[in-house]
């Protein structure tokens, strides 16, 4: 019994509340300011983000960039002896 009242007013209450903030968040009062918000924050990240990169270069250490690249290559050398593991043990298997 009192499971019901309290899901029935919680009901009503999300179902007025989603109703009010689903208006207001297509406001352009908010999504103008909030766009720019957005906006400088990842201009800021990218600020960050390449100062970084020119820290760890400075230092002779590799970037995030140089790790990546690094990954790729070793990821494609093992695909490749993968693939020749793959054919020596098919000319094996051929063999016997």
């Amino acid at each position: 019994m009192i499971w019901k009242m309290w899901k029935k007013g919680f009901n009503t209450w999300e179902k007025t509340t989603a109703r009010y903030l689903e208006e207001m968040l297509k406001s352009p009062l908010i999504l103008e300011p909030s766009g720019k918000l957005l906006t400088a924050a990842m201009k800021a990240k990218k600020k960050s983000d390449d100062a970084t990169a020119r820290w760890w270069g400075a230092m002779g250490l590799p970037t995030k960039t140089d790790q990546e690249r690094t990954l790729h290559a070793l990821n494609q050398l093992q695909s490749r002896i993968m693939d020749l593991e793959e054919q020596l043990q098919e000319r094996h298997s051929a063999e016997d």
